[in-house]
């Protein structure tokens, strides 16, 4: 129960609560392990939980006809499933699928109304955690819509520096792995095209790759690339 504290306390939607809040709604989580590859839900699935990382990596995906467009990845800290909670009979606007071995920590929707009920602060939380999410998903649809392909691969590299990037020496390392058709998948495009511009960052010595995981070795040369 500590150790579920400890998680969820770190995360903006629970951070107003008081320990003893904490300790109480730590409780009520139960923890799941999914293995690599494991469907969580799919899109149009009754939404009756919350879902806290502990440990591993999921997408956030939709189809659409056979193409699989990637919406968000979450880790370790993070969570998601609050939307069609908020809605009584709410299913599933998307699927979810682990990149990696996972544990997650799910907290029934009845659970989670009852706090809501108690704590105002944890509503304005979800509020804000909601519109910051809409509005990633506004300038997703923006990208898709007005940029070209060469140039959302660009972006997206930059923004997964931002998101998963840690410092190392003079390089910024992205801890998560991801094959060249995902990143495709969060583009919009065909993994030919990632490819060839992941292969062109290599040979202007930008970035390295191993073991899908790329390595900024030039940030700034890489926002120089990035033409809006």
């Amino acid at each position: 129960m500590e150790q579920v504290a400890e998680l969820i306390r770190k995360i903006p939607l629970f951070q107003d609560l008081t320990d003893d809040e904490l300790l109480s709604i730590s409780a009520l989580f139960f923890e799941r392990k999914y293995k690599k590859n494991a469907i969580i839900f799919f899109e149009g699935d009754q939404g009756e939980e919350l879902f806290v990382i502990k440990s591993g990596t999921v997408k956030v995906y939709r189809i659409d006809n056979t193409k699989q467009i990637t919406l968000a990845l979450f880790r370790s800290g993070d969570f998601f499933g609050e939307m069609s909670i908020m809605q009584k009979d709410g299913t599933r606007s998307a699927n979810v699928e682990t990149l990696e071995p996972s544990v997650m920590y799910t907290l029934k929707r009845s659970m989670f109304y009852e706090y809501m009920g108690r704590s105002p602060s944890l509503c304005m939380r979800l509020l804000e955690v909601t519109m910051n999410r809409l509005r990633r998903a506004n300038e997703q649809i923006h990208d898709l819509t007005f940029l070209d392909v060469r140039t959302r691969i660009l972006k997206a590299v930059h923004q997964l520096s931002l998101e998963y990037g840690e410092p190392r020496l003079d390089s910024v390392q992205i801890t998560v792995k991801l094959t060249h058709q995902e990143i495709a998948n969060m583009v919009g495009t065909v993994r030919e095209s990632v490819t060839k511009v992941l292969q062109e960052l290599q040979d202007d010595r930008i970035i390295s790759i191993q073991n899908k995981q790329i390595r900024i070795e030039n940030m700034d040369a890489l926002k120089r690339k990035i033409v809006y």
